[in-house]
């Protein structure tokens, strides 16, 4: 685990497994992050329509709450209704969303999703607060393992540990993927840890006034030790001194044997760079990943869906089709589900491998998807493999990809990845001043536009822009503004007493 905490604005974890990148996770100081906090908020809006409402919570957008997300004590009849971990109420049994809530109620929700664009986060009335070994789950019942751990004995042995734990009444837990192998002892003090980090959220509801922040989540260097460190991972390296000694203070606690795994960084180049972080980091930004028989991966991410595409490139055996696109498919299942993790891209995704006749490959290259991604925390769903060789699934996301953290949308583009050429915005431009020289009341058109527009009108366009005004009895004059975008355009037309007037 690598730790890039110099500079401060900005923190940075790589997980390296055999010198290869496998999980990179970012947050900026400046960026807001409300996934995991708990709030006291209240319902501005119900809409039976999508059975849903909409939550003031005190950070600016407003939540969405839909009805599957809403505990049973919200329901008409209160408390009479009782969930244990892992067993929600299908949504066919619940009662109707206006009927739970109505404008101005207090509810307590907590942040499982961050907006994205001009959508408000998502909110959720399960709580859950995340320890080290176990994961409480307020006024749910019973003991639960996570689904991650799939071996029956190991099930079966953590399950005998967590029937001797004193469970505070009303609380449900989860024992993670990290409770395996530790003792009753271990588990009992995570539990009281978890206990007291609640009585504490509940003061916090008696006193605080709605919207009201009641938790926050630990910071990312915590949150990514609690969530991610493992009996796998054999060093963790920091380049901040301070950062160095949080982490060690954290394990002491949490894991007291693996505090001496926590080393600072001490070489003159930075620590990314040292490690082989950062050129990798670039890669990640690119539509093309290259696969190491010569194929390729191409991932487009759009409004709608993420549309990948893979591609045999210099590979081809023409003696054997088959096994080429076997072979390159298989890489290809292993590399999607590396540069999903990586990218953190979620959604609705359609991968199109390369086409292969025989069913026993196809369905290895389902099984071999679906086996990387259970690899994941972000729960997917992988379908068939179609006739045509598609494969969709879909993946779980919590917050905005990190093509959208790093970048933003191309002022001249506006994130379309075109821009009109010089030629067809100049003929636009002519359009418009053609169709503002028949209005009466207009005396002069001032068009601006980017200084190469401007240019080209002012050139190869000047003896016909000479004759519109002199056939027209109207001033037109070509502005050029270096702060325009190529295709970006502006007209203004005035009358004969210099008063505004509309062109269209």
């Amino acid at each position: 685990m690598i730790i890039n905490a110099i500079p401060r604005e900005e923190c940075r974890i790589g997980i390296l497994c055999n010198g290869r990148l496998e999980e990179i996770y970012m947050e900026r100081a400046t960026a807001e992050n409300h996934v995991g906090n708990i709030y006291k908020g209240v319902v501005t809006n119900v809409e039976p329509s999508i059975q849903a409402a909409f939550i003031d919570f005190g950070q600016g957008k407003n939540g969405f709450l839909h009805i599957s997300d809403l505990h049973p004590q919200y329901f008409p009849d209160g408390h009479s209704h009782t969930e244990n971990v892992g067993h929600k109420m299908p949504r066919r049994h619940r009662p109707p969303i206006q009927k739970c809530l109505r404008r101005g109620q207090e509810v307590i929700v907590q942040v499982t999703k961050e907006g994205i664009g001009t959508k408000g986060p998502t909110l959720s009335t399960y709580l859950s607060i995340p320890g080290r070994f176990l994961v409480m789950m307020p006024g749910m019942g019973k003991m639960g393992v996570s689904r991650r751990i799939e071996d029956d004995s190991s099930r079966e042995k953590l399950r005998s540990v967590l029937a001797e734990l004193e469970l505070p009444e009303g609380m449900g837990f989860i024992a993670r993927t990290a409770a395996l192998d530790r003792d009753k002892e271990e588990l009992q003090n995570d539990l009281s840890y978890l206990t007291r980090l609640w009585r504490a959220v509940e003061n916090r509801t008696k006193n605080d006034a709605a919207p009201a922040e009641l938790y926050r989540e630990s910071d990312l260097v915590i949150r990514t030790i609690r969530d991610v460190f493992s009996d796998d991972i054999d060093r963790i390296i920091v380049d901040d001194p301070d950062v160095a000694q949080r982490a060690r203070g954290f394990l002491s606690i949490f894991s007291p044997a693996a505090a001496d795994l926590v080393t600072q960084f001490e070489g003159p180049e930075p620590i990314f760079h040292k490690y082989g972080i950062e050129a990798e980091l670039e890669q990640l930004h690119s539509r093309r990943v290259p696969l190491g028989s010569g194929g390729s991966v191409v991932i487009e991410p759009t409004e709608a869906l993420v549309a990948i595409d893979v591609n045999s490139g210099r590979f081809r055996t023409e003696d054997d089709a088959e096994n080429t696109a076997f072979k390159i498919n298989l890489e290809a299942a292993d590399e999607i589900a590396r540069q999903l993790r990586l990218r953190d891209l979620g959604g609705v995704i359609v991968c199109d491998f390369i086409d292969m006749r025989m069913e026993s490959h196809r369905k290895e290259i389902e099984r071999r998807l679906a086996r990387n991604l259970r690899d994941h925390k972000e729960r997917a769903k992988v379908l068939r493999m179609s006739e045509f060789g598609i494969i969709e699934l879909t993946r779980q996301r919590q917050r905005a990809s990190l093509t959208r953290s790093v970048y933003q949308d191309c002022r001249h583009c506006r994130g379309t990845g075109l821009v009109k050429t010089i030629e067809s915005v100049a003929l636009d431009v002519m359009r418009l001043i053609q169709l503002a020289v028949t209005r009466q009341h207009i005396q002069t058109i001032e068009v601006s536009v980017s200084p190469d527009v401007a240019y080209l009108l002012q050139n190869r366009k000047r003896r016909l822009l000479h004759e519109l005004e002199t056939n027209n009895r109207r001033v037109i004059s070509i502005r050029p503004d270096p702060l325009f975008s190529l295709d970006q355009v502006e007209i203004r037309c005035t009358d004969a007493r210099g008063r505004l007037v509309p062109h269209t």
